[in-house]
């Protein structure tokens, strides 16, 4: 019931997410759900109170669930009883992405291009690389790469709305060196999933390579809100993704 109601929540609140993991084999999506529930519960706890003491109460309440299922313990709560396949490594892992997501709460500018690199690699390599070890797969320097890229896709769509919310979301908003992050992500990014049993987790990269090229072609698209594809084209690009094993 866990795995359902984590399914019925990624449903709702990440749709692009839930159609990946439907993509997978079902004994993937016994994996994947709950950790894409578990990301949407701690991407949303910043967003939910205007008070930061609250917001890191409750990002520190994911750290303390994540340290009992570390433990072989649990809480009586869906999405923390469905990670119960998580080693110490992997809630390791997931430790850090909430760790990370302190930066939500508050409205500072990343101190510097390494900050923001490591917030990219805490909040999306670490939800695969995590995926990854539970699949039965081994994180790498591929993994690590498709996640970052997909993370930054994902981040420059989401500039617009963080500028709403009075955050500052980039260490350098000219559109050259917008297009310059684009194009170091893509140089890294292969073209083809490696194989295995946990290829599954990277299906949620669909899509990144376009939102890449367009904002290293127009990067004035990141502010203008124009990054995003069409709905058909992400629907493809996941196919090609699930079947082809291409990015």
């Amino acid at each position: 019931m866990s795995v359902q109601a984590c399914a019925d929540l990624v449903a709702r609140g990440d749709p692009r997410r839930f159609r990946a993991a439907m993509a997978a084999p079902l004994a993937a999506r016994e994996i994947l759900l709950p950790l894409y529930a578990f990301n949407i519960e701690v991407s949303r706890a910043p967003w939910l109170t205007e008070e930061p003491m609250i917001a890191e109460m409750r990002l520190q309440w994911w750290r303390d669930a994540l340290e009992e299922v570390a433990l072989g313990k649990g809480r009586r709560h869906e999405v923390v009883d469905a990670l119960g396949f998580l080693d110490a490594d992997g809630a390791a892992r997931l430790d850090q992405l909430v760790a990370a997501r302190r930066w939500d709460i508050y409205k500072d500018a990343f101190e510097d291009a390494a900050h923001f690199d490591e917030y990219l690699d805490r909040t999306g390599s670490a939800l695969i690389e995590a995926g990854c070890r539970a699949l039965g797969g081994r994180p790498d320097a591929t993994t690590k790469a498709i996640g970052r890229a997909n993370a930054l896709a994902r981040y420059l769509c989401a500039v617009p709305e963080l500028e709403v919310r009075g955050r500052m979301p980039l260490v350098d908003g000219r559109p050259a060196a917008i297009a310059t992050l684009a194009r170091n992500a893509l140089a890294d990014l292969p073209r083809r999933l490696p194989s295995g049993p946990a290829a599954p987790v990277l299906f949620e990269a669909a899509g990144a390579r376009s939102i890449l090229i367009r904002a290293a072609r127009d990067p004035m698209a990141v502010a203008e809100g124009r990054l995003e594809g069409s709905p058909l084209a992400e629907r493809w690009a996941l196919i090609r993704a699930a079947t082809l094993r291409r990015l």
